[in-house]
Order: structure tokens, then sequence, then C-alpha cells
């Protein structure tokens, strides 16, 4: 798996991260609008929002002494080519979907090990 991949699935597996994506699909957002519906921290959300930059699926831009936050819809572009190769097959039952995700990524930690 490309490892662009493997970031992007990886900022996709939590919960709170694909809730901020949704989020931004309105509009872009300032960085304590982003947090307002969560019970948690300012300081949790910007890891949450850090972590989403670094896989590329949103930007920062700071307007004066405010920080927005906005989608980069193109940034999903390779996963979703991934994830369309399996239309090919049947549909897929997601549960197995997370098993296959799973052991790839288990996989792939267990060749990067000493």
């Amino acid at each position: 798996m490309n490892p662009t991949l493997d970031i992007i699935f990886a900022a996709l597996a939590d919960p709170t991260r694909r809730a901020i994506l949704s989020m931004l699909l309105e509009d872009d957002m300032a960085v304590t609008d982003v947090a307002e519906p969560f019970a948690t921290s300012l300081a949790a959300i910007s890891k949450h929002l850090g972590v989403l930059a670094t896989a590329g699926l949103i930007t920062q831009e700071k307007r004066g002494r405010v920080k927005w936050c906005k989608l980069e819809p193109d940034a999903l572009r390779d996963a979703s080519i991934w994830m369309q190769t399996f239309g090919q097959f049947e549909a897929i039952h997601l549960d197995a979907f997370e098993r296959f995700l799973q052991a790839e990524l288990g996989s792939s930690q267990q060749d990067t090990d000493p």
C-alpha cells in the first residue's frame, strides 16, 4: 500500500476526525468553531486537525488572529480510487473490509519491525 494511503486511512480511522471532515464539507471553519460541538479540549481538537493536515485532508491558514481550516477534497482521490477497485467484486461487507485493513496494516508493521 502507498504510504500516503496509510496516512490517509489512519487519519480517517478516528470518528472525531471523520466528523470534522463532515463539518468542513459545508464551509471553511475557524478552529474554535470546529471544536465547539465536541466535548473535548481545544488542544485535543488541534491535534486531530494536525493529523488531518499531515494526511493532506485539510489545510490550515491563519487569517489575522484566527486559524481557519479548509477541506481538501482532492486529497481523498487516491484513497477513493483504491477503494473503487473492490467495486469489481461483490459488495463489500464493512466488517470484512475492516478485518482486511487490520490484516494489511498489521503485516506492513511486522515488515518494518526489527
